[in-house]
């Protein structure tokens, strides 16, 4: 697939892009800057014609993904919501409060960034919630990452599609419910912080048991 990362030239964005790369897909790397994203291109050792301003990376892809902080979440939204029409987008937000990041800070409007994305976007674009729990630095590397995935969503059938890139990595997604849920996996990021944080550990993840 042709996937569009939207705020691709962040630490998430890129090792998003590494990941998918080595599958074997095509990314187009979005930024407000071309500029920035021509710096990602090049660390990622794609074609410059692959960096581009995010209006027009939603417009290219088969696919969307959102990988930009909270604080920019809505605003980069606005910009592309026309290009994403008819579209998936799988939105990572996480809606950290710094300097307070150990501590969950659900967003008052719908319950969840995910939930705001939805709302934004409306109805034209599916909105899926994934990779909030995932290690940036992990997906950067070469290693293998033993994380398991949370996917929301309100189709399967999306879900299902966003499932396949996940396995296309070589990690583990799971079926996670209706959009709504992604308030879960959000909030999990904070406790996750906090146990990096008390337990001396670099890359805290999750995983499914009971299989």
């Amino acid at each position: 697939m042709k996937i569009s990362i939207l705020g691709g030239t962040g630490s998430l964005g890129k090792g998003l892009a590494n990941r998918w790369l080595k599958a074997g897909h095509e990314i187009i790397i979005g930024s407000r800057s071309l500029e920035s994203a021509l710096k990602a291109t090049q660390a990622l050792d794609i074609d410059d014609s692959n960096a581009c301003l995010n209006d027009e990376a939603a417009l290219l892809g088969d696919i969307a993904c959102l990988t930009v902080p909270f604080a920019h979440q809505a605003e980069t939204l606005q910009t592309v919501k026309e290009n994403l029409k008819n579209k998936i987008l799988i939105d990572a937000t996480v809606p950290l409060v710094p300097p307070k990041v150990m501590r969950v800070q659900l967003p008052k409007e719908g319950g969840c960034a995910a939930m705001i994305a939805q709302t934004i976007l409306g109805e034209e674009v599916r909105v899926v919630s994934a990779f909030q729990n995932i290690s940036a630095e992990l997906l950067q590397s070469s290693h293998p990452i033993n994380c398991d995935v949370l996917v929301c969503g309100d189709k399967r059938e999306d879900r299902e599609t966003v499932i396949n890139l996940i396995e296309d990595m070589g990690l583990k997604g799971w079926h996670a419910g209706p959009l709504c849920n992604s308030a879960a996996a959000e909030a999990l990021t904070s406790v996750l912080i906090a146990i990096n944080k008390n337990h001396a550990i670099s890359h805290s993840g999750i995983t499914v048991t009971g299989v």
